[in-house]
């Protein structure tokens, strides 16, 4: 199969293998990788130096191994919207894949699962649609993210809950420690957590609490 145009790809991977293979099918395919990255330093480098037609990453890369691809893929399209990106990975990163699906008006992006690329024609197809400004997303990705937007109390634990109810009753981090009988050290910890989960940003502690009570009372 012969691409309508050969695209200049930069191919963000950590595994070496993965990488190589990638990089080989897409040359097969009449496609040039001019860059591979395996981390994400490496990948906005590799942007900034060869601007690629696309660019392909995974989600968890070096240092972290958190989110630190896809959190370069959402900085490479803030800083410029038109380019394509297409996150290869095993997982769903659902805070910063919302914010990538979201960027540049929705066009040129796509989210495909590792586990769920079945044929590679598909793939290649995939990588031309979303080079040609197409949005290709895996269902199991806009099923997760779908569920996280119904619903994004269904990510605290049980015990984040209860903190959050008594924070929404007004009550102190003291007062919410001697209700459940634990330290204050332990209600500032789940507090952190159910900010990050929530995605709130970072601002002043009194107004991140105000928002995730908000948060709960809609829920």
């Amino acid at each position: 199969m012969h691409p309508d145009r050969s695209l200049k790809v930069v191919l963000a991977e950590d595994g070496v293998l993965l990488r190589a293979g990638l990089a080989e099918l897409l040359a097969r395919f009449g496609h040039r990788v001019v860059a591979t990255a395996g981390d994400a330093t490496g990948l906005v480098e590799a942007v900034r130096e060869h601007a690629p037609d696309i660019v392909v990453t995974d989600v968890r890369m070096p240092p972290g191994f958190a989110d630190e691809g896809l959190r370069a893929a959402v900085a490479l399209r803030a800083a410029d919207p038109r380019l394509p990106v297409l996150v290869l990975s095993q997982y769903v990163e659902q805070t910063y894949a919302a914010e990538l699906l979201d960027s540049g008006d929705g066009t040129g992006v796509g989210y495909l699962l590792k586990d769920r690329v079945g044929d590679v024609e598909e793939f290649v197809d995939a990588l031309c649609e979303v080079a040609r400004g197409g949005t290709i997303v895996d269902p199991e990705v806009v099923r997760q993210l779908l569920r996280r937007r119904r619903d994004p109390l269904e990510r605290l634990s049980p015990r984040e809950r209860e903190v959050l109810a008594l924070m929404a009753e007004g009550r102190s981090n003291a007062a919410i420690a001697r209700a459940l009988v634990v330290s204050e050290a332990a209600v500032g910890k789940h507090i952190g957590n159910i900010l990050t989960k929530l995605d709130l940003p970072p601002a002043e502690d009194d107004h991140r609490r105000v928002l995730a009570v908000v948060t709960y009372l809609r829920g």
